[in-house]
């Protein structure tokens, strides 16, 4: 059985060393590789890899974000290449999904290309943890700055600043700009924890704000409230909604 890889790394060294490791597993026959991450959600989707060697940190989109956006059948193996932070190796660790630590070690790299190699050979691969992974909800290290959704193909790229509001549409958030709209799968829950809490505040259970695009509270109904946005759109204040609006802005 032979497996086609891809390599997906900003950094030609990086790329290169990994191409010339490859070299003593035959078994993978078709190595591509790609410099960044868009080039990367071409090549999955066109190519098909078997197996992907996926760096996380990358400019413009980075490695989860990338494989955020992919349609979950094309999910391919991957084996990280990471020289992130502690917190990055364990939610790895967690979700059994190998990785590779910058500077890579051959005799890791050998370990892990085996190890990914035989589940691939079983038919089993790693797809489902990968999944896990990216779609992990506990808080980080650090808040999410910018959003990447896919839209009939193309990436946009939303800086957290440009979110007005969020909204839980079934399996999916509704992004909400000053004058776009953007569906992405995903749970509120997980923007809740991901958002800085000092900008975002959840004042209804399908609904996530940006509190300075809040241009007004107004009451709806007997105990019922919206909130009036910036760019006019109104949304459903919750009664607990409502005091954690009154707290955050001491009314």
């Amino acid at each position: 059985m032979k497996i086609n890889a891809l390599i997906i790394d900003d950094e030609a060294p990086a790329r290169a060393l990994i191409r010339e490791f490859l070299k003593e597993h035959p078994t993978i026959a078709n190595v591509q590789e790609c410099a960044d991450g868009f080039e990367g959600v071409k090549a999955i989707q066109e190519r098909k890899p078997d197996l992907v060697f996926l760096d996380i940190q990358m400019p413009k989109i980075n490695g989860l974000e990338m494989l955020e956006i992919l349609e979950p059948n094309l999910l391919p193996s991957v084996i990280f290449v990471t020289a992130h932070d502690e917190y990055a190796l364990r939610a790895f660790e967690v979700n059994a999904v190998d990785y590779l630590l910058k500077p890579v070690a051959r005799e890791r790299f050998d370990t892990a290309v085996q190890k990914a190699l035989s589940r691939i050979q079983e038919g089993t691969g790693n797809q489902r943890e990968v999944s896990g992974l990216v779609s992990m909800e506990g808080p980080g290290p650090r808040w999410l700055d910018r959003v990447v959704v896919r839209v009939a193909g193309d990436i946009h790229i939303i800086a957290e600043e440009d979110v007005l509001c969020m909204e839980a549409q079934d399996d999916y958030v509704l992004i909400c700009t000053e004058n776009d709209e953007f569906l992405k799968k995903k749970t509120l829950k997980f923007y809740e924890q991901k958002l800085d809490p000092s900008a975002f505040i959840r004042i209804h259970r399908s609904f996530l704000v940006r509190a300075d695009a809040i241009q007004r509270i107004e009451p709806y109904s007997k105990d019922a409230f919206v909130a009036i946005l910036k760019n006019g759109r109104k949304i459903s204040v919750s009664k607990q909604g409502y005091a954690g609006l009154r707290k955050r802005f001491d009314f």
